[in-house]
């Protein structure tokens, strides 16, 4: 697998150092540290992600490529949505274009989840970081 920045590579060890039902643990730990929106940021202006089972809205601040910002915004109800978000947001936020550009479009199957996680799920999070480097790419 290509390097991953370190910020992801540290996700990607953490769920590679648990098994079975405690990758689903670490999944739901982080949808709940997913970052709230910024006051100035409102859902309407972000992009919806229909390959996603649940409501999922991205917006990507590529104003400045060397240090791009990342913001999700997914319902409380929907814990694989927003985990998946928040890994995305955790790993690659505040990185360069370049950088995230450069991430392997599979790179969440080194997490481990396609035993604890429908591959529709999955999906989502492909989906997701398909749609941050169509924008990036622009």
């Amino acid at each position: 697998m290509t390097a991953l920045p370190d910020s992801l590579a540290e996700i990607v060890d953490d769920f590679a150092a648990v098994d079975g039902s405690d990758k689903l643990q670490l999944l739901l730990e982080f949808s709940r540290e997913l970052a709230p929106l910024p006051a100035e940021l409102e859902q309407d202006a972000m992009e919806p992600v229909p390959e996603c089972q649940s409501p999922l809205f991205l917006s990507v601040d590529d104003s400045d490529p060397e240090h791009v910002r990342l913001h999700f915004s997914a319902p409380a109800e929907a814990p694989t949505t927003r985990g998946f978000a928040s890994i995305l947001h955790q790993g690659l936020d505040g990185h360069s274009a370049a950088t995230i550009l450069g991430i392997p479009d599979d790179f969440y199957s080194a997490l481990g989840l396609a035993e604890a996680v429908s591959p529709l799920r999955l999906r989502g999070m492909s989906a997701m970081l398909a749609r941050i480097k169509r924008h990036l790419r622009g």
